[in-house]
């Protein structure tokens, strides 16, 4: 009997058709993440799986830079949280729309998106929030190593993109290989007994 691939709502792989960005998704498996106990540093069994925000903050702090549309302020997040808070399309364009109920931020057609932009009473809103934006707060509150571990990821990711892209067929099978003992030896770490000293 063939085996089928991993199913989307089992979580997704680093690489391949269900691939997600960053590294904090892997396909459950014998040995490896979602199997068995898993237990991060801080927040419980997984460990932490994204910060939530606020969002109308940050929102008010990136649209006092400039205009921006809807998908610019996600990504702008992702960007300076260190991909440790991506909020989601579901929390953002709402509080857009809540932001303009109460006449803070208006929106005009650009291109046929829309563009989001402070009224003065946005920009005074805005003005009056904490100094340290909510995407700085939410990175000082992550550990260094799971900054760390995020930045090597995705560095291997990029230098494994640019095999795929200009490696030679020997360098790109030999690429596989690195990457499979790899995956082994994180295995190997995952399974060991940490100790408690």
């Amino acid at each position: 009997m063939r085996r089928r691939p991993f199913p989307p709502e089992h979580g997704r792989p680093a690489f391949g058709p269900w691939a997600r960005g960053g590294f904090g998704d892997f396909p459950p498996g014998p040995g490896g993440p979602g199997h068995g106990h898993r237990h991060g540093r801080r927040g419980g069994p997984g460990g932490r799986r994204g910060k939530r925000g606020d969002v109308r903050a940050a929102t008010l702090a990136l649209l006092s830079e400039q205009p921006r549309h809807g998908y610019e302020i996600i990504r702008e997040i992702g960007e300076r949280s260190g991909g440790f808070w991506k909020p989601s399309p579901g929390s953002v364009y709402p509080t857009l729309q809540m932001l303009a109920d109460e006449g803070l931020v208006i929106s005009k057609d650009e291109n046929g998106k829309k563009l989001f932009e402070l009224t003065e009473s946005g920009r005074a809103a805005a003005e009056q929030q904490d100094a340290v934006p909510p995407w700085e707060q939410i990175a000082h509150d992550v550990d260094p190593v799971e900054v760390n571990l995020r930045k090597a990821g995705a560095t291997l990711a990029a230098a494994v993109a640019q095999v795929m892209h200009a490696g030679s067929e020997s360098q790109q099978a030999r690429t596989v290989d690195v990457l499979n003992e790899a995956r082994r030896t994180i295995y190997g770490i995952l399974g060991e007994a940490e100790d408690t000293e």
